[in-house]
């Protein structure tokens, strides 16, 4: 879809690796790409463990993750914060982008600098 063509811009920087408020990210994520936004989500701080737990189909919320992956959502996860959690293997075996321009980790700044309203959680 032309970028023209949505209501506005997210991006939704997950934090949080509680389990039940990452699910909440994804769904908004989910959510507000139905209705019609950009997004863009960026899986940070603990939540980058998550990232090689829910490649497990069997933890609870794994199929609302794989949703967001099918839909191409995840635009990066941290390389520092991934390499801490022990999960940037998995993140580099599922595909997933890896940012690190900020100190090692994604910057907020580029987000905003490209026209996103940037939600943290």
């Amino acid at each position: 879809m032309d970028e023209g063509c949505y209501k506005g811009k997210v991006a939704l920087f997950a934090f949080n690796g509680d389990p039940i408020c990452f699910a909440h990210v994804l769904i908004n994520a989910l959510d507000l790409r139905e209705k019609n936004y950009h997004v863009k989500l960026i899986i940070e701080g603990s939540a980058t463990k998550l990232v090689a737990e829910l490649a497990d189909p069997e933890k609870p919320f794994a199929g609302l993750y794989e949703r967001v992956k099918e839909a191409c959502l995840i635009d990066c996860v941290c390389r520092a914060c991934s390499a801490k959690m022990g999960s940037l293997k998995s993140a580099e075996d599922q595909g997933l982008p890896i940012c690190d321009e900020l100190m090692g980790h994604p910057s907020i700044a580029r987000y905003l600098e490209m026209g996103y309203t940037v939600l943290t959680f």
